[in-house]
């Protein structure tokens, strides 16, 4: 690969076309060139082809090696070989059956096992169905509606996590929604205080992983007080640990951090890819769940669960969150040194397994202008390295040393062009 080497996205294009026509915004969501992280979307391809491993094909042909790993989901490598075996066998047996195969109590068995915080797992398919489970778990327990968010979070679709001011959604939708600066600790109790006895729960990533700006880690202590004054204020403290789940710690995020939440969500990484969500939580909140009603079409399918398996033991055996970090600090420090060489502000912020990528040459009066930023991502595409504008980014097991330092030297191609 050489400096010359810049991809074009012919089939893609038409493909999108035909799209256009039968699909709203001919991709939808987050994936789609609409929502912001495709700046400009000429540089991005939109169809793939296939999928293997650290790296995937889009419908021209051009290979990328792929940092946004389906945003998440893609932990191990695409196509595991022991994943999709143990996938394949289930298969074999049954999927989606009228009552729930046995692997779903192994499933639930191992992930009890392996989650500090876990007595119990629920099973869905989506990390918002966990989300969504985790606020109405805590509402039925303690009896009360309000809702403690950190400013700049994520937690899913649904309208109760949402802004009063989106499409669709009605102002009952999140009347009881508070909001807090993410690390304030004096503005949380502040919070807790003005609206005692009237809290259901407090939702958080385990870190501040927004988009369109550096991401934050807990300040030192932060958890802990949070911990103490939910635990005294009878206020559930969730963990939404969809993102950043196995990645940072197989025991869960709040475990990395120290403290120990009372419902934790995971999905994304669970089961490399395979469409599985599981909300786990304190014994104490078991009855709760029993009693609510809430369920899907496939969300008891025992093929994911069987993947779950696979994946789960897999990080095990590999101790896959050490790697991760490995991996992820040898990225981070290349990228520096290469933007340093070339004149270049490369902030990398985060965990090294979850990184945001931001340049901060073209900062006016101290906010990003995000412009010179947006070039060079889309240099980085056109040239085969998979990342997007404004999101943070993932690693996979099957990111090999030859990939990153193929990233950095495509990275500094990247700089040139600039």
């Amino acid at each position: 690969m050489t400096d010359k080497t810049v991809y074009e996205y012919k089939q893609s294009a038409k493909l999108f076309e035909r799209a256009l026509k039968v699909i709203p915004s001919g991709i939808y969501g987050h994936q789609g060139p609409a929502e912001g992280c495709f700046v400009p979307v000429t540089a991005f391809p939109f169809f793939s082809e296939r999928a293997k491993g650290a790296y995937f094909w889009d419908v021209d042909g051009n290979r990328f090696i792929d940092y946004m790993c389906a945003y998440g989901p893609n932990v191990l490598g695409y196509n595991d070989d022991e994943v999709d075996e143990a996938a394949a066998r289930q298969r074999e047996k049954g999927d989606c059956i009228t009552t729930p195969s046995r692997t779903m109590v192994d499933f639930a068995e191992l992930l009890v096992d392996t989650v500090a915080s876990a007595n119990w797992a629920f099973f869905a398919k989506n990390g918002g169905d966990t989300t969504t489970l985790a606020i109405m778990t805590a509402r039925a327990h303690t009896h009360r509606k309000k809702i403690v968010f950190f400013k700049g979070y994520y937690h899913g679709v649904a309208p109760w996590t949402q802004k009063i001011d989106y499409p669709g959604i009605l102002p009952e939708d999140v009347a009881n929604s508070l909001y807090v600066p993410w690390n304030d600790y004096e503005k949380l109790a502040e919070t807790f205080a003005e609206n005692k006895g009237e809290i259901a729960a407090l939702i958080s990533q385990p870190y501040w992983h927004g988009n369109f700006m550096d991401n934050i880690l807990p300040a030192d202590g932060f958890w802990r007080k949070v911990r103490k004054l939910c635990t005294d204020s009878g206020v559930m403290l969730i963990i939404d640990d969809v993102r950043t789940g196995f990645r940072l710690d197989l025991a869960g995020s709040d475990h990395y951090f120290g403290f120990e939440a009372d419902l934790i969500c995971f999905c994304k990484a669970i089961a490399n890819g395979y469409n599985v969500s599981a909300l786990c939580g304190k014994d104490f909140l078991k009855n709760t769940v029993s009693g609510l009603s809430y369920t899907g079409s496939y969300w008891l399918s025992a093929v994911p669960f069987a993947a779950g398996i696979a994946s789960i033991k897999k990080m095990h055996r590999l101790d896959l969150p050490r790697l991760l970090n490995e991996k992820g600090e040898a990225l981070a420090r290349g990228l520096v040194e290469t933007a340093k060489r070339r004149g270049f502000d490369l902030h990398v912020s985060g965990m090294p397994a979850l990184f945001y990528l931001r340049l901060a040459d073209d900062d006016v009066n101290g906010s990003p202008s995000l412009m010179l930023h947006q070039r060079w991502i889309a240099e980085m595409v056109k040239r085969g390295i998979y990342v997007t504008n404004h999101h943070n980014h993932f690693l996979n097991y099957a990111l090999s040393e030859d990939d990153i330092k193929t990233t950095i030297e495509i990275a500094d191609h990247a700089f040139a062009a600039l």
